[in-house]
């Protein structure tokens, strides 16, 4: 669950300025990814998420307009390291983070001290993750942990090619 202000760290910059450099962060690994760099994507990855968690954990405390900036970040973040861990042969780590993410989105969509704002963007970030989570399934075949999560968010289970999962 998102704190309700947020954590004191080495991002503790106006918002403007760290969306900036998520933006750096994010640009910086997908050109070290395009040029089979993994190992430097992954660091740039994950000084990425460090900074898009930290806009995660302070969507509670915004504004009912300000939250899809925040959420977005997150969400991207974690699509493109699911999608740097598929390239480097760890699908498992791909799927777990997408669970986690989603999972943390459906948090904050059924959290009543968030503001309706806030819920209503979480709800439609949830969208892209569950649809990566199904697209997953559809990749590597159905985990245990992507199917629980799937089924707690409520959201329907059709595959892409119109099957259904059970």
């Amino acid at each position: 669950m998102p704190s309700v202000s947020a954590p004191r760290t080495r991002w503790a910059l106006p918002t403007s300025m760290r969306l900036r450099a998520w933006a750096r962060l994010m640009h910086g690994a997908a050109q070290a990814v395009a040029k089979q760099k993994l190992a430097q994507a992954q660091r740039l990855y994950e000084q990425a998420m460090v900074l898009s968690q930290t806009l995660y954990d302070e969507v509670a405390a915004l504004p009912a307009s300000a939250p899809d900036d925040h959420l977005a970040a997150y969400v991207v973040t974690r699509l493109n390291v699911a999608h740097l861990h598929r390239a480097m042969g760890e699908p498992e780590l791909a799927g777990h983070g997408l669970c986690l993410a989603h999972r943390a989105l459906l948090v904050l969509t059924r959290d009543q001290r968030v503001a309706v704002g806030a819920r209503q963007a979480a709800f439609r970030h949830a969208r892209e993750t569950h649809a990566a989570l199904l697209a997953d399934v559809a990749e590597q075949g159905a985990s245990a942990n992507v199917l629980h999560t799937l089924r707690v968010g409520g959201m329907p289970l059709a595959l892409h090619d119109g099957s259904t999962l059970h």
